[in-house]
């Protein structure tokens, strides 16, 4: 296992259990994000991609008052540049990693807004405390919210969107709720618990099939349906190619005709 996954110090500590790998953000005051810390993010992501005996990340952040803020304002006055290289998975390690064709669940606490709800809905599911709070006021200082501005309308109904982007408000867990941005709302206490019980499930599923379903949404999201159709059917997607040739793909349907649970090896 690389020793990457077990730092001894610095702002993102680790631990992984089995085939899940929890990341977690801890720069206090406020869980922001400078280069450093996000060039960190995304040597961390990268080799939980690249590590085939790891299945699922949770990513989340040290204290109940903050998630994440986005970027450090305090490291950009002290010459931090916001275009800077934030390393090879872009701002936070996930929004811009390229082939990460596994699970990642966001467990967000307190308050995600400007980049840190950016990397939040760079994950696959969130699940969030009753005590978040989320905005996009990047509008407020005379700046863009990108990331957000590409992924929300795609997401979301577009009114709401640019809602969210145009006047930079606030709002709760339970319209993050209603408008889909998160799976579920659960106490301070339960948000890691449930948040495990979730990657465990994701865990014992069939790796393979996560793999090929993010490839397709991934590659699907500007094509036409029958063009993104005729990729999976003709196998030119290599995850799918991949499935359709793996023992997996056979151990599915024999567990089927032998009514008994699969046994999911990766291949």
């Amino acid at each position: 296992m690389n020793d990457l996954f077990f730092p001894v110090e610095g702002p993102i500590k680790t631990r992984r259990e089995g085939a899940i790998l929890e990341v977690t953000l801890d720069r206090p005051k406020a869980n922001a994000i400078d280069l450093k810390t996000s060039r960190i993010m995304g040597q961390v992501f990268r080799s939980f991609r690249d590590d085939d005996t790891l299945r699922v990340a949770i990513i989340r952040a040290e204290g109940e008052k903050f998630f994440c803020p986005g970027w450090d304002l305090k490291a950009a006055a002290d010459g931090d540049a916001v275009d800077g290289d934030y390393g090879v998975g872009g701002f936070g390690g996930l929004q811009e990693l390229p082939n990460l064709n596994k699970p990642v669940i966001a467990a967000v606490n307190g308050i995600c807004c400007g980049g840190g709800l950016e990397l939040a809905i760079s994950a696959d599911l969130i699940l969030c405390s009753s005590n978040a709070t989320f905005a996009l006021p990047e509008i407020r200082s005379g700046t863009v919210a990108d990331a957000a501005s590409i992924k929300l309308p795609k997401r979301i109904p577009y009114h709401v969107a640019m809602d969210l982007l145009l006047t930079g408000r606030w709002f709760d867990a339970e319209e993050a709720l209603r408008w889909g941005i998160v799976k579920e709302i659960t106490t301070p206490e339960d948000l890691l618990p449930k948040a495990w019980e979730l990657a465990r499930l994701l865990e014992s599923g069939p790796p393979l099939v996560y793999a090929a379903i993010k490839e397709v949404v991934r590659e699907a999201e500007n094509m036409r349906f029958q063009d993104a159709l005729n990729r999976i059917t003709k196998r030119q997607m290599p995850t799918v190619d991949r499935l359709y040739s793996s023992e997996d793909q056979l151990e599915g349907a024999r567990a089927f005709a032998e009514k008994r649970d699969p046994v999911w090896k990766g291949r």
